[in-house]
């Protein structure tokens, strides 16, 4: 069985001190104090944290922006190559006049059917919104 001795040398085993004398004296005042302390300190390492992710962020989304816009630029002269070429090809079928119409039509076509599904998406959004009214 133990005794009180044991007991007392197995909690000085665990705080590291030999005696209550030697124990430092803490107050709640002092466990407040030190969680606040704790408490700023996570707010600074996170704040500095989300501030180094912005940056990073930031500066891949401006390399992406830039990488996107000359796609979308590269893809526009493609699109004119295939006009011009589509004239060019029609126009030894029924000639460059008829040829010219006949692409700027297909491509108002294309344009109209465009613009009524992106008219209709739109719509689609206005309805999630009605009830906010």
């Amino acid at each position: 069985m133990l005794d009180e001795g044991d007991v007392q040398r197995a909690a000085d085993d665990e705080t590291g001190f030999e005696s209550a004398d030697e124990r430092p004296v803490r107050s709640l005042t002092d466990d407040i104090s030190a969680l606040i302390d704790d408490g700023k300190t996570y707010a600074e390492a996170e704040l500095a944290f989300q501030k180094s992710r912005l940056s990073f962020v930031a500066g891949k989304s401006k390399s992406g922006i830039g990488f996107s816009l000359a796609a979308l630029g590269l893809l526009h002269l493609a699109l004119i190559g295939l006009v011009v070429g589509g004239i060019f090809t029609l126009g030894t079928l029924v000639g460059p006049g008829f040829a010219t119409l006949i692409v700027v039509g297909v491509l108002l076509v294309f344009a109209v059917l465009a613009g009524l599904a992106a008219k209709a998406r739109f719509e689609k959004i206005g309805t999630a919104f009605e009830g906010d009214r």
